[in-house]
């Protein structure tokens, strides 16, 4: 089951993220972000009363740009669960609530085999970088109103609590 964090999971939200990536970086800059980001879309996966999966959206800005746009980041499964569909009912379902809040459009850094699946392609066929030295086909986006990246240029920046990771 996919839903909106709550209170009450934070502690379990932090062990998820510790254990998918093996440090407390990730963790924290969710605890950080819940602090200072807003909109903030935060969702848990659920099984047997468990939380085993969470992921989040923040605001992310390019340029002149001043539609909402959000960033994907982080996204954890548990060890033991990963690469059994609960990534991709997690970004799923992020991607529609990103919608019904109005984003335009949601940029992640990650996998280049794993994202486009979900309809994201690299920013770079859009003109749009990212703030740090990545790979161009690890830097992606999905319009989430149609058309709302053309004839747009520039470069994303993530909130400065990721400068910390």
């Amino acid at each position: 089951m996919i839903r909106s964090e709550q209170v009450e999971d934070r502690q379990a939200v932090h062990a998820v993220n510790t254990a998918a990536f093996g440090r407390e970086d990730e963790a924290e800059l969710v605890d950080t972000l819940r602090r200072q980001a807003h909109p903030l879309i935060s969702l848990v996966a659920e099984e047997d009363n468990a939380v085993v999966g969470h992921i989040m959206f923040t605001p992310v800005s390019l340029s002149d740009y001043h539609a909402l746009l959000m960033g994907l980041a982080p996204m954890a499964v548990v060890p033991f669960r990963q690469r059994t569909g609960i990534g991709s009912a997690l970004v799923r379902t992020g991607l529609g609530a990103c919608k019904r809040l109005g984003a335009h459009a949601a940029f992640v850094l990650g996998h280049p085999e794993f994202y486009p699946r979900f309809g994201f392609s690299p920013a770079a066929d859009f003109g749009i970088a990212c703030e740090y030295n990545v790979p161009h086909e690890a830097f992606m986006v999905i319009e989430l109103v149609p058309g709302a990246l053309r004839a747009v240029s520039g470069t994303v920046s993530y909130h400065p609590a990721f400068r910390d990771v």
